[in-house]
């Protein structure tokens, strides 16, 4: 094992299919040198207790029409809490951390999705994060109407993000395009429509080819 554990996020719009590839990837986890201890599944916004009861404000469909801007410090100040007291005490331990959506989802859902731009969120990306970033950000890609129908599925209401209309999800979606295409190095994107133990493969597969440069053989 590495003496920092490796940060691994996977992201995408809704109905990508997120849950469900955490789950896999920390079940095969061993095939990729992470199984002891197990990784860590967490998730944005939440983690955290705190965050967790911003994660509650923030999908919450009764709250519609809350400011672009409070909504992103809200999604950062649960961010600040779960890089200090989650993310970033396990990695020191060696143990890997997987997450549900990091910051690409703001620059993707506020900065695209919203029309905020990328400014303010790389001012407080620095503050909050300083240099910090994942290993690798997997980009769980497909059309919004299809993400949407199968969010529709779901056996909950709807959350206050799974009620905007698809033209924001298509806005969202070339957000987290753009951001892959200009660092390769660091993303991997896959066709969410892929079978599913196909997309894992896909994953485990790009872990591997970046081993080396996270000093792992």
């Amino acid at each position: 094992m590495s003496a920092r554990g490796c940060f691994v996020v996977l992201d995408g719009i809704e109905g990508a299919g997120k849950t469900t590839q955490l789950a896999a990837l920390v079940e095969r986890s061993a095939e990729f040198g992470a199984g002891d201890p197990l990784p860590l599944l967490t998730r944005e916004p939440g983690g955290t207790p705190l965050g967790e009861s911003l994660r509650a404000l923030l999908l919450d469909s009764q709250r519609e029409g809350m400011d672009p801007i409070a909504e992103l410090l809200l999604i950062f100040a649960a961010r600040a809490e779960h890089i200090d007291k989650l993310i970033r005490p396990n990695l020191e331990t060696g143990r890997w951390v997987f997450c549900d959506r990091f910051t690409d989802a703001s620059f993707a859902y506020q900065g695209a999705g919203r029309g905020m731009g990328e400014e303010r969120i790389e001012m407080l990306e620095r503050v909050v994060q300083g240099s910090f970033r994942p290993d690798l950000v997997v980009i769980l890609d497909l059309e919004p109407q299809e993400g949407m129908a199968r969010a529709r599925r779901r056996e909950r209401a709807a959350d206050r993000f799974e009620r905007e209309p698809l033209e924001f999800f298509r806005a969202v979606r070339k957000g987290y395009l753009a951001r892959a295409h200009a660092d390769p190095d660091r993303y991997l994107v896959i066709d969410a429509t892929a079978p599913e133990e196909e997309i894992t493969s896909q994953v485990i597969e790009g872990i591997r080819e970046r081993s080396s440069a996270w000093g792992l053989r």
